[in-house]
């Protein structure tokens, strides 16, 4: 079931559906891990209902443009309705396809591209077929995921993305792998004292060797 949520940014709104997959605490950390560049032109890869991407855009003044790129249909078409809602069909474009099949139009395009890919190793289990999607490495590896982002930004653009922390060292060789040189990092723990759950990466497309390495985030709502 469909239900029109406030973004708690200005007039926002955004549509989630209580029976699909719903966006959590750490897309918002996302889209907060960065600032934009005046002119910015922005990806969201993996959006879902497209809240990195629209709340980066509700954060940031300076955002020419953001494409918010999601393979299931009926999430993609979600996030048009959000579009629609918030009335920024000027500035979004929703695009229903797989990473790995991303048209030439978008090969480095992008001067920021921000994910929160499906991150966890196994099969559906007992998970709803579309949820699963969304959590687990079924469609796309973090691999696919690192090449598709050196596609589509342009030289020195910027790619962001949150993981599970007992993966970061696949993180990052993945980003290296790929032209994507790591160059800030930011563990996430549920508390103080408590072991992180996640890391966020930002890295810059042809970037020199060298992370900045911030304290570890609190998130309580994690």
């Amino acid at each position: 079931m469909e239900v029109i949520e406030e973004l708690l940014i200005g007039n926002y709104k955004i549509i989630q559906d209580s029976e699909r997959y719903r966006f959590t605490s750490d897309s918002v950390l996302l889209s907060k891990f960065l600032r934009a560049k005046r002119g910015e032109v922005v990806a969201d890869f993996c959006s879902g209902s497209g809240i990195i991407g629209l709340h980066f855009f509700a954060e940031n003044t300076g955002v020419q443009s953001v494409t918010l790129f999601e393979m299931q249909k009926e999430l993609a078409e979600m996030s048009r309705k959000t579009v629609l809602l918030n009335g920024l069909e000027n500035a979004f474009t929703v695009e229903n396809v797989r990473l790995q099949e991303i048209p030439a139009c978008y090969t480095e395009k992008f001067s920021l591209i921000l994910c929160n890919p499906p991150y966890e190793r196994g099969g559906f289990e007992n998970a709803v077929a579309q949820k699963a999607v969304c959590r687990k490495e079924l469609t796309l590896t973090l691999e696919e995921l690192c090449l598709a982002a050196k596609r589509c930004l342009k030289f020195g653009g910027r790619f962001a993305l949150i993981h599970r922390a007992d993966r970061v060292s696949e993180v990052l060789c993945s980003l290296h792998a790929a032209s994507l040189e790591p160059k800030k990092l930011q563990f996430i723990a549920g508390k103080e004292g408590d072991k992180p759950y996640a890391v966020m990466v930002a890295a810059v497309k042809g970037g020199k060797a060298g992370v900045e390495v911030l304290p570890t985030l609190i998130n309580q709502k994690g």
